[in-house]
């Protein structure tokens, strides 16, 4: 099964770019992954379980490195996408 995810991230500090960027060529590191990104969110999709997990492991990641940040998320049924279902 697919998932597609749309991530935004929020870090709460004053130089906000650097950790967005860093998030996002980390996720572009990963060949598992089909990664677009826009001026405003991220869309990441993969095989279910291991998209989660990769996210999961980078969102932590960021947590420890920024401190305080937000992460929104949509996360939808890849499979489905386009079916009307």
């Amino acid at each position: 099964m697919k998932i597609v995810a749309e991530i935004s991230l929020y870090p709460l500090v004053d130089k906000y770019i650097a950790p967005i960027q860093t998030f996002i060529d980390r996720l572009n590191q990963y060949s598992e992954l089909e990664v677009e990104t826009t001026s405003t969110s991220t869309r990441v999709s993969g095989d279910y379980l291991v998209t989660l997990q990769i996210l999961a492991e980078e969102m932590q990641r960021s947590h420890q490195e920024i401190g305080q940040a937000v992460f929104v998320c949509k996360f939808l049924n890849g499979d489905a996408m386009g079916s009307g279902k």
